[in-house]
């Protein structure tokens, strides 16, 4: 039987975060879940092309545009599902275990993973709860909490837009009106907590919430992105 499951990941100047994302999916490889890897760089100039290599993935590159790398790269997929995951998130131990159950229900959900950041205190852990909250009530997971989806279904929604910011939600609403609401798994998915901590929980987190709201709203996801990026 193939490994069902095509991995793929955008990166950028990575190189730091990427080991351990890597290094969290060989329990996948174990479990027969992973056919491969795909590795979609926005131009990077540090060591993130030569860990992919000897990572033994396959490297798409281009311009960098998170929707346009992760569109790049789930377009060279083989795998039935794609599991799109952020260099800076880690899937926590188990997962493997987790995810062959949720393959072999055969629902063909849509799934994500619960986010907790890398990080202690009261404002990761409140941060991390609304996150998975949104994405429970509003069936609007990010890209940061990993994200597994039949690839038949995500070819039918129209792939990842070619967008700087909101790529994941743009995709997760095509998703649902197409397959559905993405179901919870129980897992964790660890990610960084590094620009909270350098811009302040709060402020940072009311900055996505507002952007959210104007993407909902209509605005343009590239005005988005020049004002995330300040």
């Amino acid at each position: 039987m193939t490994a069902p499951i095509t991995v793929v990941i955008p990166t950028l100047n990575a190189a730091q975060a990427l080991p351990g994302c890597l290094g969290a999916l060989m329990e996948g490889l174990g479990e027969g879940l992973i056919r491969e890897l795909v590795i979609s760089d926005g131009g990077s100039d540090d060591a993130t092309v030569q860990l992919a290599d000897e990572a033994g993935a396959r490297l798409v590159s281009g311009a960098a545009s998170r929707g346009g790398q992760l569109r790049r790269g789930c377009a060279q997929a083989r795998g039935d599902w794609l599991l799109v995951l952020h260099a800076d998130t880690e899937l926590a131990p188990g997962w493997a275990a987790v995810v062959a159950q949720h393959l072999q229900a055969g629902e063909q959900a849509p799934a994500y993973f619960q986010l907790r950041f890398r990080a202690r205190g009261f404002w990761p852990v409140v941060v991390a709860g609304w996150a998975n909250l949104r994405a429970r009530l509003f069936a609007l997971p990010y890209g940061d909490q990993g994200l597994l989806i039949p690839r038949e279904a995500y070819l039918a929604a129209g792939e990842y837009p070619d967008q700087p910011l909101m790529e994941d939600v743009a995709l997760a609403r095509r998703v649902r009106a197409h397959l559905g609401r993405f179901k919870p798994l129980q897992v964790l998915a660890y990610t960084s907590a590094a620009r909270y901590q350098e811009e302040g929980w709060l402020r940072r987190g009311a900055a996505n919430l507002w952007t959210l709201l104007r993407y909902a709203l209509g605005a343009d996801p590239a005005t988005l992105a020049r004002g995330y990026q300040k």
